[in-house]
């Protein structure tokens, strides 16, 4: 099992469409789906949109932040 089988990624546009609590309850069941993995040895690196979250952004922008850092 890997982190993707367990995740879900929302567009900017599907990310604009959810309420507060919506959004909370997503960076929520992220954080924990990569903490529960992690625990039993089945993730060894970090997804970008993890770092995201941890760093309070939205988690649409992984495109953004993968895009600046090939053309940096």
């Amino acid at each position: 099992m890997m982190f993707r089988d367990v995740s879900v990624n929302f567009s900017q546009e599907e990310w604009e469409c959810l309420d507060s609590g919506q959004m909370n309850l997503y960076k929520e069941v992220m954080l924990e789906n990569f903490s529960n993995l992690v625990s039993v040895g089945l993730s060894s690196s970090k997804p970008a949109v993890i770092s995201l979250l941890e760093q309070g952004k939205e988690p649409w922008m992984i495109d953004r932040e993968l895009t600046r850092g090939l053309c940096s």
